[in-house]
């Protein structure tokens, strides 16, 4: 959107599987660590530009493109969780920064997670803003989702079709979750997860089939086989936690109450003002706790 005080460079990473999109806000420092900013399911790497906003305009912001999402590479699914996470081995390697301040959302903070416990030479510090690491009774073996296929999840049947950023705005705009929303991250949000078709009109960047798997792939991507080995400080940030009113629910936060307490250096934030989309709703709280973690690492 017009009115930002930073705009950030695009960039491709060629990963095996194949092109990370990045984008990039400002330059390595000496004196403090460069921030990794992982999104959510569905979303894309500009949702942050806001808050990116809030950063000194000297912070150092890296933010990908998960596979599937954005501008990235489109994989047949989205459904083994640690497939997105493992390219953040590659990616961070190829970035070559040291040590970062990560904070992933949702999602993305699962896939934080994941890249702390196996590369904890590369993280300094971790942000998980409302994880999807769920109740470890979730993730037995043989549990499975409570939708049979991709194509009986109520997400796969979203709209895919938009004539316009406009259009898509005003309908999501009168709708939870999008109606709490800032506006300009509500139009970051549809302006940067439309990709144009060939004979006009947008389709979303994350297609509904795809979006779907991840949700599927929720009830099989176990990160308890991993968080015992995140040694570096970490921060959970849980959003309000009520009963879902249905799997299209996404308001409440999907994670487990004792996650901080089963880190090694956990510490528990509980923002019971916030739904599950703490960083649109309120992008400047969450972007000072972030830079005072960013602080304390350097």
């Amino acid at each position: 959107m017009t009115g930002r005080s930073r705009q950030p460079v695009e960039h491709r990473f060629a990963d095996a599987d194949g092109d990370i999109c990045w984008f990039e806000w400002g330059a390595a420092r000496p004196d403090r660590p460069s921030l990794l900013l992982l999104h959510a399911t569905g979303f894309h790497a500009r949702v942050w530009d806001a808050m990116v906003d809030c950063f000194p305009s000297d912070q150092h912001v890296i933010a990908p493109d998960a596979r599937g999402h954005g501008r990235s590479f489109r994989p047949e699914s989205l459904g083994n969780w640690a497939d997105t996470a493992s390219d953040l081995a590659s990616f961070t390697q190829g970035l070559g920064l040291g040590q970062l301040v990560v904070a992933g959302h949702s999602m993305g903070g699962f896939c934080g997670a994941w890249l702390a416990a196996h590369h904890p030479e590369r993280v300094a510090r971790l942000i998980l803003v409302d994880p999807v690491i769920m109740d470890p009774a979730m993730y037995p073996e043989g549990n499975s989702s409570p939708v049979a296929g991709v194509e009986d999840h109520p997400v796969a049947r979203r709209r895919n079709h938009w004539d316009s950023m406009e259009q898509m705005v005003e309908r999501m705009g009168s709708r939870a979750p999008y109606d709490a929303w800032l506006p300009d991250i509500l139009q970051d949000y549809c302006r940067h997860g439309l990709l144009p078709l060939p004979d006009g009109g947008f389709e979303l960047a994350c297609p509904p089939a795809l979006e779907a798997s991840v949700y599927m792939g929720s009830w099989r991507s176990n990160p308890y086989c991993f968080i015992s080995d995140i040694g570096c400080p970490t921060s959970v940030i849980r959003a309000k936690q009520e009963e879902r009113s249905g799997l299209m629910d996404f308001s409440n936060s999907p994670t487990w109450p004792g996650l901080a307490a089963a880190l090694r250096h956990g510490r528990d934030l509980h923002w019971a003002d916030r739904t599950h989309f703490i960083p649109m709703e309120d992008p400047a709280r969450l972007a000072a706790f972030i830079m005072q973690e960013i602080e304390s690492a350097s």
